[in-house]
């Protein structure tokens, strides 16, 4: 049993990281969600900002968008000109994913100012291909609402799991003390 736990100390150990920063960041996030009245239908407001920087974006792009509360749940309702396309929860958001990505790179150990300015780039990149996944979200629902499920389901989560995916690949190459 010794040998094992010796031969597998490297990957336990990265669990372990792994998993202490995800519980941390995770019980963090919660602590900061618990401050907004659910019942009460309150938007958290990264929740909001993702809402208004999308459509900021897609009335760059293209259009005519708004956001506003909805009434009956804790959410952000998108308007394409016009007409309700989307709403924004507080998964939309992708501090999820971000928690998801930090934990991974921490996990996977390189040197503090590399690993600080991978979690500082890397979660910008996310934030970003985030705001512009849900604008071509809501503007492909918008001219082709018969494939909503498809696109919501499949397409645009592979954008933002597969960029995470491929930045992981790249500090395990790069930057991490594993890279060759």
């Amino acid at each position: 049993m010794k040998e094992t736990l010796i031969a597998y100390k490297p990957f336990l150990f990265f669990l372990a990281r792994f998993f202490a920063v995800y519980i941390l960041a995770t019980i963090l996030y919660q602590y900061y969600l618990a401050q907004y009245d659910v019942a009460k239908n309150q938007v958290d407001g990264i929740t909001k900002i993702v809402s208004t920087q999308t459509v900021q974006f897609m009335n760059f792009v293209d259009g005519n968008a708004y956001a506003i509360p909805n009434t009956t749940e804790p959410c952000m309702n998108v308007f394409y000109n016009n007409k309700w396309v989307v709403r924004i929860i507080e998964g939309c958001n992708a501090v999820s994913v971000l928690i998801l990505f930090i934990s991974f790179i921490i996990a996977f150990r390189g040197k503090i100012i590399n690993t600080f300015a991978f979690i500082c780039l890397g979660s910008v990149l996310i934030y970003i291909v985030n705001i512009i996944r849900i604008a071509c979200l809501s503007i492909s629902i918008y001219y082709y609402p018969a494939y909503q499920d498809f696109l919501h389901g499949i397409v645009f989560p592979l954008i933002i799991y597969g960029l995470v995916f491929v930045l992981w690949f790249v500090w395990i190459h790069k930057f991490s003390y594993y890279a060759k």
